[in-house]
């Protein structure tokens, strides 16, 4: 049986429900029953009745069909398929070990809700989960002891792992990316925990160092901890025999800021070890370079890029380049330093010549003076004139005028000759440091949160660093992916091609610049953070039915355009996570 409308000229089609039927060796049809006049909802149950379907009466179905559970899963979806997209499960090792899955999911998890380990624990087990995650990976009830196993157990196998990373990423001749931070920590009982130079800006706290490699387009490889005092070039050795020995490189290019290649560890590691490197030189060496003659400012006066030798650095380049920009910027910011300190010391002068109270004594003088000039840190611009019942201030001309003179120069320093690396390509390298900032903002800041760290033993702290190493891993090629819908420049062909000179500041793309608010298909554009909590409205709902042999169901959410996008370029699906 089966229903067909049959057209009826000046009406409404006629609906019919007939059937086909073998008379005679000939196939015959006949009506059984006219339904033009049925309800259009009782017509479409009666189809699916046809089809051997269930019709489910409107006023029983929030009894037939019940949402269980709905868990956020898209998010997790898109993590953990990138995850197991570039094999990262498979290098941290074999299906089966329990370890190794806890170890996938607390990096899933430091992606999608980065957190303590305890609350991880929590969202990982089935009661209290805060999205799909354990369920999906069938991790089962999961407490935090279990996670500081895992978390001992990816110690001892970091090595391997970024073996097995630098194999893929970085080759013999490459460059090498590496840059130093550090992260404050919590409580007294840390065995690395430190008072240093704290770049968080935390007085008081103590401290972790840890150093970065990255491959030259930015890509993490591997990370090393040191104790919170430790100096930022003493963490360079330790980087030299990792890259010799465990990785087996025979010839890379290390690329480190002024303040981490300096000429001590030239000396005593990276000559040694055969190593080439690009650095630059301090603002004090630049000087010296004007004074004795080798640096000539008025070659700059056409040109913003130039290189010279110098007897200092035998068998070196040195890259000299000029910036308006930074010269502008470097000028604007000293004069408005000047100001408000002259501003705060003739706050000092009234105090002295006041009437009531007036401040008095050399030594008083003298410290509400210094107080100033260490708030603002120009005091080498101010000549000071102290006595027991007066003060005068004036600025020191001939030394402003002399570091005005600097403004916006950088001398890039390598070993390199022309002929393996020309000038253009050499301060390139140099300022692809910047990728490795940028791993650091997303390792401290809103995406992984690295710190505060709450751990006591090294093992731990050098396991929840690593572990954040690894997250960043996935997020840097889920970026690379994700790059048409996020407010990334994913042009980088065409914004140099805007750029007049590698010196200048970097330029956006006109395809950057076309989507800064949405893509050019219309959908709106994301940060990385903000479309993984977009990603996340995507649930995994567990439904329970009645309907007889049916049993609980699966069902996710219907995909929205900007999810249904996210995972194309994903090349992942939200059902398949495996």
């Amino acid at each position: 049986m089966y229903i067909q409308a049959i057209p009826n000229r000046g009406s409404p089609p006629a609906i019919l429900l007939r059937e086909s039927y073998r008379e005679g060796g000939k196939v015959r049809k006949r009506t059984l029953l006219n339904l033009t006049h049925w309800p259009p909802d009782l017509l479409e149950g009666f189809k699916a009745l046809l089809k051997g379907g269930t019709v489910v009466p409107v006023p029983a179905s929030p009894e037939v069909f019940t949402i269980r559970r709905a868990l956020p899963h898209g998010h997790v979806a898109g993590v953990l398929g990138s995850l197991r997209q570039i094999g990262l499960d498979r290098i941290l090792g074999p299906d089966g070990n329990r370890c190794r899955d806890l170890v996938i999911a607390m990096v899933a998890a430091r992606l999608t809700d980065p957190t303590s380990k305890l609350a991880t624990a929590r969202a990982l087990s089935p009661e209290t989960a805060a999205s799909s995650l354990g369920e999906i990976m069938g991790l089962g009830a999961v407490d935090e002891d279990e996670l500081y196993v895992a978390l001992d157990w990816l110690c001892e196998r970091q090595a391997a792992v970024e073996g097995a990373l630098a194999r893929r990423h970085l080759h013999g001749g490459t460059l090498v990316l590496y840059d130093v931070s550090s992260s404050y920590v919590e409580g007294r009982c840390c065995e690395l925990a430190r008072r240093g130079y704290n770049r968080d800006g935390k007085r008081g706290k103590l401290q972790i160092v840890y150093g970065l490699l990255c491959a030259p387009d930015g890509c993490p490889v591997a990370v090393e901890v040191f104790a919170g005092d430790t100096a930022d070039p003493m963490t360079l050795s330790a980087q030299v025999a990792k890259l010799k020995e465990r990785f087996g490189l025979a010839h890379v290019v290390l690329v480190g800021d002024r303040g981490l290649i300096t000429q001590a560890r030239i000396d005593q590691d990276l000559a040694p070890a055969g190593l080439d490197w690009i650095t630059a030189l301090r603002a004090p060496a630049i000087r010296a370079l004007v004074e004795g003659g080798e640096l000539q400012l008025s070659l700059f006066d056409e040109r913003d890029m130039a290189a010279i030798t110098a007897p200092d650095y035998p068998g070196e380049r040195l890259i000299v380049c000029r910036n308006p920009d930074l010269a502008s910027e470097r000028a604007r910011k000293r004069e408005d330093l000047l100001q408000a300190t002259e501003r705060d010391l003739a706050k000092v002068a009234r105090a002295v010549t006041r009437e009531r109270k007036p401040l008095r004594g050399r030594e008083a003088i003298g410290l509400a003076a210094g107080a100033v000039l260490n708030r603002h840190k120009v005091a080498k611009h101010f000549a000071l004139t102290i006595t027991d019942d007066g003060f005068r201030f004036a600025r020191n001309t001939a030394a402003i005028a002399a570091e005005a003179a600097l403004d916006g120069f950088y001398v890039v320093r390598t070993n390199l000759s022309a002929a393996t690396l020309d000038d253009a390509g050499t301060v390139r390298a140099y300022k692809s440091l910047a990728q490795v900032e940028r791993a650091f903002r997303s390792l401290k800041g809103i995406d992984l949160r690295i710190r505060p760290l709450f751990h006591w033993l090294t093992p731990r702290v050098r396991a929840h660093v690593f572990l954040c190493l690894l997250a960043y891993h996935v997020e840097w090629h889920m970026r690379r992916k994700l790059a048409p819908m996020l407010y990334e420049d994913d042009d980088r062909a065409g914004a140099e091609a805007l750029r007049d000179s590698i010196v200048g500041p970097a330029q956006r793309s006109p395809a950057a610049l076309s989507k800064q608010t949405r893509a050019p298909d219309g959908l709106p554009v994301h940060s990385f953070r903000s479309l993984l909590a977009d990603l996340a409205t995507l649930t995994r709902n567990a439904v329970t039915t009645a309907l007889a042999g049916a049993g609980d169901l699966t069902v996710y959410a219907r995909p929205t355009p900007v999810q249904q996008k996210a995972f194309a370029l994903l090349g992942l699906s939200p059902e398949r996570t495996q």
